[in-house]
């Protein structure tokens, strides 16, 4: 579980991942909807180095045994890198969460799951794009109308059998692309040749990223029937 940005776009005074949510910090939302999945094992969050105290006090004592915190990177793909360094090689199966992603519902979790022991290698969520997108250039100028029909805005969990997700790391590694922003783990598996599986995604997948965000959250909660614990 990905929780080591700074989220510079929520404009808040911590760590995003730290920013409360309904009483409750936006990572242990995120914990929560994990752990309540029967298929997933335990949980490994990345999270600032200076935070790894503060996120091992968010565990329960019934938890320790399936969570996990360690010192997140600087780009994303380092923070990934590093929670793959703590998979043992039972972990056949990994799924790559963003905590930001915090109110994703733990049927999605298990969606995923389901499709790769189908026998998909790679697989992501998406919903349908509703919005018309154009492509334009440097001066702002339309190059192309896409075909919407045809387009998907990618959510997370994605799910990955584990081999194939550590190959397209270490390709990434070896080609010099350190510096180079990384935004979902599906990206470098497609760079690496490996087909990817979207499967339908979930309304409550959306990532919090801006105040209003943080405010549509809260909102959902409040309106949930069944409101998750945090």
């Amino acid at each position: 579980m990905v929780a080591a940005g700074a989220g510079a776009r929520l404009g808040a005074a911590e760590p995003k991942a730290f920013v409360p949510l309904a009483g409750s910090p936006i990572v242990r939302w995120a914990m929560d909807q994990a752990l309540a999945c029967p298929d997933v094992d335990r949980v490994i969050v990345m999270v600032p180095g200076e935070l790894v105290a503060r996120a091992q006090g968010l565990i329960g004592d019934r938890e320790r045994h399936r969570v996990q915190v360690v010192p997140g990177g600087a780009e994303r793909a380092n923070s990934v890198r590093r929670g793959l360094a703590h998979l043992t090689e039972h972990d056949g199966v990994v799924l790559v969460h963003d905590a930001a992603r915090c109110l994703t519902p733990p049927s999605l979790f298990s969606d995923v799951v389901r499709a790769i022991r189908a026998g998909h290698g790679a697989v992501v969520p998406g919903l349908a794009v509703a919005d018309t997108i154009k492509e334009v250039d440097e001066a702002g100028k339309v190059v192309s109308t896409l075909d919407r029909s045809r387009l998907r805005a990618i959510q997370t969990p994605q799910g990955f059998v584990t081999e194939i997700l550590v190959h397209a790391h270490a390709e990434h590694q070896a080609r010099g692309h350190l510096g180079t922003p990384v935004t979902d783990d599906a990206g470098l598996v497609e760079a690496s040749g490996a087909p990817v599986l979207v499967i339908p995604g979930h309304p409550l997948a959306e990532k919090i990223t801006t105040a209003r965000d943080l405010l549509v959250a809260e909102a959902t909660v409040a309106a949930l029937p069944d409101r998750p614990l945090p």
